[in-house]
């Protein structure tokens, strides 16, 4: 379930568990294997020397296998930033950026800057690389570049390469981690977060997670209900679609996307010179798609191809003015123009590295792959089911449907998950953040997260773009704020209207998939 010379192209059931409840730490090892994780006391320190004294860092042992917790063990990275108002103090939040695959020992630095005071008041803020990624024992499977661009498109004359391509995929991974790979899962995640609940010495636990940390939230709820706090899922994946599911729901949520531009666009044919009617409109995009198709468009040194345009461009599209300005300037480029010289060349500061990490350079491949195709047993596994609903997607979401539908690694991978997918139905309190218009986690998503948690309560962002809404001065941020202080939840869902469009690109560090090399996203 990443940035623009102009702000255009995208650069990404068990309800119990299968080991006793994390219990407090007073039983013997032989009534509670996990009693030595559970009482390990963490070795503190300062990060980095360039950041703040404020921000430490410590390194806890989880297992493996929590069916096995006397067998291997995995290290896994976790960091924090107190209250400096320890009166006020309620507890830890625990933050998520999301991924799978994304790092989080970063998180507290980030969000450090974004939450209200009100919020770092009442809690210890902590992150943590979730298992597999990032300097939690990370995994890699020694893939090349080719061999980690996955978003393709469905043809006929190449689908018996993109098969081999996905086998090879699933091969390399079982070779390089083998069993291993079972074991990198959200269920398994959702008891590291335990075991951090455990040695912090607190209670109960609350929680920011944003994207896939939706999931991996909710999942925390379902397993550990009574030791939930105060849980805020920001940009909510859908439950029921994990996670082939999660792939297609972007191909479905881009059409009406695409639809509102053309619409948009349309209004502003003074402006952007692409049609005066929306189906003229669609008509340029087309053109210049088929156009790409017989010879690549140079633009600005980048050769696209139809392809690079439509999964390029899926999730700008979202933004109708950013996709607007991109589709001028692509068609510019397209009859040869030179790029307007007053268009933004300078790409955003990149999102600096976590210090002192060495990981494997595919590692958010791989933990992506591990994660999405371990959680669940439902990826098919006969290509051909792959090639019928690529074609039968690509008639109903020309834009983005055969790359959505088309053949996964997860058809191939070796090690199915060590348990069946979680099955998400509790009355838990939360609350649920999302934006009408998330290129990610589209509305219909987090619509999907909120039937199955009855106790939770939604506010949707009306007109709102972009995918993570909270610490972007969002409507929604006063109900998370008193939400978080106070333990309120509203009465019932509610709906705010976004104050206007997001001019700057989205601060928050969550990972996207990438798109065309070198491009920006304001997402």
């Amino acid at each position: 379930m990443r940035n623009s010379r102009i702000p255009l192209f995208l650069a990404v059931s068990a309800v119990t568990t299968l080991v006793p409840a994390l219990t407090p730490a007073t039983a013997s090892a032989a009534e509670n294997p996990l009693r030595p994780y559970l009482q390990q006391k963490p070795a503190w320190h300062r990060c980095d020397t360039e950041l703040p004294a404020s921000l430490q860092c410590a390194t806890i042992k989880v297992p493996l296998d929590y069916g096995r917790p006397g067998a291997k063990k995995l290290d896994l990275a976790i960091s924090r930033i107190k209250t400096s108002v320890k009166k006020e103090r309620r507890g830890v939040l625990l933050l998520n950026p999301g991924g799978p695959g994304g790092p989080g020992v970063d998180m507290p630095q980030y969000m450090a800057g974004e939450l209200p005071k009100s919020v770092k008041d009442k809690y210890d803020l902590v992150g943590f690389d979730p298992r597999g990624i990032g300097r939690s024992s990370p995994v890699g499977c020694g893939l090349t570049s080719e061999e980690r661009n996955w978003e393709r498109p469905y043809k006929a004359e190449t689908f018996t390469k993109d098969v081999k391509w996905a086998r090879t995929v699933a091969e390399k991974c079982d070779k390089k981690q083998g069993d291993k790979l079972r074991h990198i899962t959200t269920r398994n995640t959702a008891r590291d977060m335990d075991v951090i609940r455990a040695v912090l010495g607190e209670k109960k636990v609350s929680y920011l997670g944003y994207s896939y940390g939706t999931y991996l939230g909710a999942v925390y709820t379902q397993m550990f209900p009574k030791r939930t706090d105060r849980f805020v899922l920001d940009s909510a994946v859908d439950p029921a679609r994990i996670w082939r599911g999660m792939i297609q729901v972007w191909a479905e949520g881009a059409e009406p996307a695409f639809t509102r531009w053309t619409e948009w666009t349309a209004a502003r044919h003074a402006t952007y010179k692409l049609g005066r009617t929306p189906e003229a409109v669609r008509k340029t995009f087309y053109d210049l798609v088929a156009q790409a198709d017989r010879k690549p468009i140079d633009l600005d040194g980048t050769l696209l191809t139809g392809d690079d345009i439509r999964h390029g461009l899926r999730g700008v599209f979202f933004d109708a003015r950013a996709a607007a300005e991109a589709i001028a300037e692509l068609k510019k480029a397209a009859t040869g123009a030179r790029p307007s010289v007053d268009r933004e060349l300078k790409t955003p500061e990149p999102v600096p590295p976590s210090f002192g990490r060495t990981v494997p350079e595919d590692n958010g491949d791989a933990g992506f792959w591990a994660v999405v195709c371990a959680d669940t047993r439902a990826w098919p596994r006969d290509p051909e089911q792959y090639r019928k609903d690529a074609i039968r997607d690509k008639a109903r979401y020309p834009l983005y449907g055969d790359f959505a539908s088309h053949i996964k690694p997860c058809a191939f991978w070796k090690k199915s998950g060590s348990e069946p997918a979680t099955r998400i139905g509790n009355k838990v309190g939360a609350l649920i953040l999302q934006n009408e218009w998330d290129s990610q986690t589209p509305l219909t998503s987090g619509q999907g997260l909120r039937r199955v948690m009855t106790g939770s309560r939604m506010v949707t962002v009306a007109g709102g773009v972009g995918h993570g809404i909270y610490g972007t001065k969002s409507c929604a941020d006063k109900t998370a704020t008193a939400y978080l202080t106070t333990g309120k939840l509203p009465a019932k869902d509610m709906t705010c209207q976004a104050a206007g469009e997001r001019n700057t690109p989205n601060r928050l560090p969550l990972p996207t998939p990438p798109g065309v090399p070198g491009m920006v996203s304001r997402f």
